[in-house]
Formats: structure tokens, sequence, C-alpha cells
């Protein structure tokens, strides 16, 4: 698996950020009985099966606060990791191993949560045309690493940012006047290389959107029924997408929609983490 994001200097400073929220100015329970530096290992260890995620950040956490740290992976992202296993050996500094400890099990336990969560959607999803995308609704300062995450779990990234694509929702339409005043304004504004995505309502609103000639139609929160009509109304002119609360309890009712693909909130805001723990720290012992 490559790397979560191309430029590691972004996610350096995101991490830098997680550290100073959690270490405003010392670890006053560390420095409290490690007076000196004293060098030791502490293993990973993996609580709970499921899709391991976010072993670049895990190790940067803790090179961040020392360079000098050791971090000996057993896995890649991606793995399937079951309960018990050894995932990894940190070494260093055991003052640095207690103050990163949390933030790098943060990290990794959110990003392996949300892996594990979308693998088990696009299992769901086996065997029809649909594809798994993930949506905005990301933590603050977290949408690098977890969107990173959707595509370890075998999900599909939707736009990353408001600068990434057009996608005039209910207010843009509602602002611009009507479905078609909105998608003609659109073309006006943006590079003919930028495909133009309408989120509609009801079958009305994506035959505005069809004839307005939108490139992808959202349906939303419609009826599976209605979604049913909906595809067969855009009939190949546009690409289609639904999306609204869909979850890994409910997704199933989609596949008969025959829509090209399917955007989930939850894999982001619902995934529950994935259950590891640093355990066994002990001084190294020189001979």
């Amino acid at each position: 698996m490559n790397n979560p994001v191309t430029n590691k200097i972004n996610a350096d400073e995101l991490i830098k950020m997680a550290l100073m929220e959690d270490i405003p100015n010392e670890d006053v329970s560390t420095n409290a009985v490690m007076s000196r530096e004293m060098q030791g290992s502490v293993q990973l260890i993996c609580k709970q099966d499921g899709v391991i995620c976010g072993l670049y950040v895990f190790e940067r956490t803790f090179k961040i606060l020392d360079p000098r740290t050791i971090v000996n992976l057993h896995c890649t992202d991606g793995d399937r990791v079951k309960k018990g296993e050894l995932l990894a050996e940190v070494s260093g500094d055991i003052r640095v191993l207690l103050s990163g400890e949390r933030t790098a099990l943060n990290f990794l336990q959110r990003m392996s949560g949300i892996a594990t969560y979308t693998a088990e959607v696009v299992k769901l999803l086996e065997g029809s045309k649909t594809k798994l995308l993930d949506t905005r609704k990301t933590t603050p300062n977290m949408r690098i690493f977890e969107k990173y995450a959707v595509k370890v779990g075998g999900g599909g990234n939707h736009r990353h940012n408001l600068s990434d694509g057009i996608l005039l929702k209910d207010n843009h339409i509602g602002a611009a006047g009507g479905v078609k005043q909105a998608v003609e304004m659109a073309r006006s504004y943006a590079s003919f290389v930028r495909k133009i995505e309408v989120e509609v309502e009801n079958l009305d609103m994506c035959r505005e959107a069809v004839e307005a000639g939108a490139d992808v139609i959202m349906l939303d929160n419609m009826s599976v029924e209605d979604m049913k009509k909906a595809v067969q109304l855009i009939d190949g002119r546009a690409l289609t997408e639904c999306s609204g609360n869909i979850t890994k309890e409910n997704i199933k009712n989609i596949l008969e929609t025959g829509v090209d693909y399917v955007s989930s909130g939850a894999l982001t805001h619902s995934a529950p983490i994935l259950d590891l723990s640093l355990k066994n720290l002990n001084p190294t012992v020189k001979k």
C-alpha cells in the first residue's frame, strides 16, 4: 500500500498538531517517573479482527518525537489482522514510547476502524456494478487519513475538498434559481475538463438535470422504487450516484436500483475503531 498522502509534509504537520494537543507543555506523568533517557521496547497487539491501516502515521508519530525511534512492523496497510496478533514492536527512549502512545494509537485505531468497516461494506456490493464512495463527512483535520483508510478498505474517494469538484446540492440549486440555471452557471464558470454533478431529490429534478446536461446525477434520499425509475429515466446519459443515510445495514437495498456509485458518510463518521493496544513495555537490558 502507498503512504496515506503524497505530501508527507502535510501529514507531519497534522501529526504534530495532534501531539501538541496531547503534550502542550510536558508529559508530567512520564517525567515524574522517568528523569532521564532509558532505552526500552513495547509491542503493538491486535485485540480485534479487522483490516490494519495507518502504520505509516503510527510510526511517524514516534519518529517526530525522536527520529532515533525504531518501529519494526510485522504487517502492512490492508492486511487482515487477527485478535492476539503481534503487529509491531517499537524501540527507543521509554519517555518517547510513553508520550507518543495515545496519539499513535488514536490514528491507527481510527484509520483501521474505517478500513475494516469499508471492507465489510465493499463485500456486500460484490457481484454488482455499484462502486462504493466516501463523502466529505470526515473528522476535522483527519480527512487525508480517513479517506486513505477508505481506499485501503477497498472503497473509492469522492471529491477530497470543495476545490476538487463541482457538486451542486439543494442549496446551490436554490441560490441559482433552479437545476437548469445552476448547471448553466457551472458550465460557464468551470473549465471544460470538470464534470458537473447535480444532487436531485425527486424525479422531476432528475429530469431537469438530464435535460440540462449534468455529467453525474446524485439521487439523494430517494426511495428504492424512485431510484429505479430515475436510473431508467437517465438511461446512461449521465453517471448515477445514490446517497443519504446509507449504512452497512441497508446498502443491499441499493443493489437492485442499478446505480453506478453509492456514497456513504457512515464510512468515516460512524465506523467504530479497531481495538489495538501497546503492551509489554520493558527496559532494554544491556549485556
